[in-house]
């Protein structure tokens, strides 16, 4: 784990809103982006209630996606990178170097209590400031937050557009549940190594909680089958590119793509909610 980023000749950091800088905050997010001019506009006005400030990482975006986030009054500060690595190594490793630098970043110049780590295409549906805000002195350091995804049907799969919210934008969801680290106390001892994901390292003591839309398969079927091509070319074939390829064509459902019925939000989807160490694969 380091905790010594120092930038590329390749990336250039971006300041958007000074008076964020230097202030103690209470939660701040990090996240790694490219090419979101679609969803960001939304995404950060939905996140302008529960966050104080934001750093970004934008991995060499050829839309508008830096401009959004530099002009926005919760972004404080863009890691701009101007070359796609296109090696699938390098860009495994980059993922914790990219998320290592945010954090730094963050600790130097946006002092905080928690983190969030999000991306652009997730919803949480609870209060998460205050959700975090209510657990004192528990002795948890870290929470992981419930992701379902949502899916396009055939009554229900006309395209995103940016001027729509994306919370609820889909009807149903399947029902394989993954709990992924969003939220950290900033401890020291918490950090990223080059390789890691979007999990940091050093939690002692993690909780469950709060429940997420997650929209990376149902924003339109264009999107999905240019996210089956982006596994495909830039994943390991065996355990990514191979499943993703098999998709191909297969954008709107009728069932999950583990072969699970699908369920609207709410009850029903939580209490037939079936476990990531139980997914067929």
């Amino acid at each position: 784990m380091s905790n010594d980023w120092p930038l590329r000749d390749t990336e250039q950091v971006v300041t958007g809103n000074e008076s964020l800088l230097g202030q103690k905050h209470f939660l701040v997010a990090l996240t790694r982006v490219r090419n979101e001019a679609l969803l960001l506009p939304d995404t950060l006005d939905y996140l302008a209630g529960q966050v104080d400030a934001i750093v970004a990482y934008d991995d060499a975006s050829t839309d508008e996606t830096v401009e959004i986030l530099r002009t926005h009054p919760k972004v404080a500060l863009v890691v701009a990178n101007q070359v796609w690595e296109q090696d699938v190594e390098a860009r495994q490793r980059a993922e914790g170097r990219h998320r290592g630098l945010l954090l730094d970043m963050a600790r130097r110049q946006l002092p905080h209590d928690w983190m969030l780590c999000f991306d652009p295409d997730e919803r949480v549906t609870g209060d998460m400031r205050g959700f975090v805000a209510g657990l004192g002195d528990d002795p948890c350091d870290a929470v992981r937050v419930k992701l379902f995804d949502a899916y396009m049907t055939p009554e229900d799969h006309a395209p995103y557009t940016s001027d729509q919210k994306l919370m609820n934008f889909r009807k149903f969801y399947g029902p394989e549940q993954r709990d992924i680290l969003m939220l950290w106390r900033n401890r020291p001892e918490i950090g990223f190594a080059e390789g890691d994901g979007r999990t940091p390292r050093g939690m002692g003591n993690t909780k469950t909680d709060l429940y997420c839309q997650h929209y990376g398969k149902s924003l339109s079927v264009a999107h999905w089958e240019e996210t089956c091509d982006y596994y495909i070319r830039h994943f390991p074939y065996e355990t990514y590119g191979a499943k993703w390829e098999a998709r191909k064509g297969k954008g709107i459902h009728t069932e999950s793509d583990f072969g699970r019925p699908l369920h609207e939000w709410g009850e029903s989807l939580f209490a037939t909610a079936v476990p990531m160490d139980q997914l067929a694969q």
